[in-house]
Order: C-alpha cells, then sequence, then structure tokens
C-alpha cells in the first residue's frame, strides 16, 4: 500500500492540503488524548464524538469536499467526485456529518477505544495509557480520511479550494 506522500505524488497544493489537515488533525487528537486523563467514565466518547463531528469536516473543506463546495461544481466534475468518493468507499466525503457517521466511524475503533476505557482503571499509568491510545485512535481515523481525500481528489482531478479556509473557492479544474 501507498504511503500519503506517494499519493500526493508530487503535487504541491495536494501536499499543502495534507501538511494543514495533519495540523488540525494533531491538534484534536491531543484533546482527545487530554480527555483520556479525565477520570470520568464515558467522558472520553464524548469527546471523540465531539472531535470528530468537527474534524471530518475541516479535513473535507481542505480538499473541496464539504457537501456545500461539491454542490458549486459543475455536474460533470460533481459526478466526477462522487464516482471518486464511490470507488474510495468513504463514509464521510462530501456528507452533512450526522451523530450516525461518527458512531459508524468510531466503530472500527471499538477494540483500541475498549481497551481505553479498560485502561482507565489502572491509577496514574491507566489514565496516561488511556490518553495514549485515544490520541492514537483519533489520529488513525483523521490519517484514513485524510488518505480517502487524497484519493477522492487525484481520482476526480479536482482542483483545491486555496488554503484561506476554502469554501468560497472555486473547486474546479
Amino acid at each position: 500500500m501507498a504511503t500519503l506522500l506517494q499519493l500526493v505524488a508530487g503535487d504541491p497544493a495536494l501536499l499543502a492540503a495534507v501538511r494543514r489537515s495533519r495540523q488540525v488533525l494533531h491538534r484534536r487528537a491531543l484533546a482527545g488524548a487530554a480527555a483520556g486523563v479525565v477520570p470520568v467514565p464515558g467522558l472520553e466518547w464524548l469527546v471523540d464524538a465531539a472531535l470528530l463531528s468537527r474534524l471530518i469536516p475541516a479535513i473535507n473543506a481542505e480538499f473541496g469536499l464539504t457537501p456545500e463546495q461539491i454542490d458549486r461544481l459543475p455536474k460533470r466534475k460533481r459526478e466526477q467526485v462522487e464516482k471518486a468518493v464511490g470507488v474510495v468507499g468513504s463514509m464521510v466525503i462530501g456528507k452533512f456529518i450526522t451523530r450516525d457517521l461518527v458512531i459508524k466511524s468510531a466503530a472500527a475503533l471499538g477494540k483500541r477505544m475498549t481497551m481505553r476505557r479498560a485502561a482507565k482503571v489502572v491509577p496514574f499509568a491507566g489514565q496516561a495509557l488511556s490518553a495514549l491510545i485515544g490520541y492514537l485512535a483519533i489520529r488513525y481515523l483523521g490519517e484514513e480520511h485524510i488518505r480517502d481525500c487524497v484519493a477522492v481528489c487525484r481520482q476526480a482531478h479536482l482542483k483545491l479550494p486555496p488554503p484561506a479556509g476554502g469554501a468560497g473557492a472555486s473547486a474546479r479544474r
């Protein structure tokens, strides 16, 4: 399997979007890790769900793949993007992020999250382990989503929005 940087294949706009997305991902994963330290049962699930519900749209926006950005594309380009999303198999690209979508995404990490909850029982070291597992879980989901966004952009030959936020940008090529 190709690395993310190999998928970018020298495209400076994609590389910049990956870097910006990873910065957002790192900050959100750290926030998830902080929730792992707090010894309140179930808090980490709530924090993770909230983080993912904001993280996924932020990454989508970096790649011009929010529902609004896709709706502004010409019909032919929109169909290319939708076809690429189907090929990649992402549940969250170009979709409004709902609680159900976040739960489906997090369900893939169920075993890690169970270990995270069990680790909290052990004083101090368990909380640190829980924080680490939380960071890695969010990081994993985010990296996979970034990979999916890159694959969709490459397959659909999508021009990325400018880095200033992307919402008002034209995402046509």
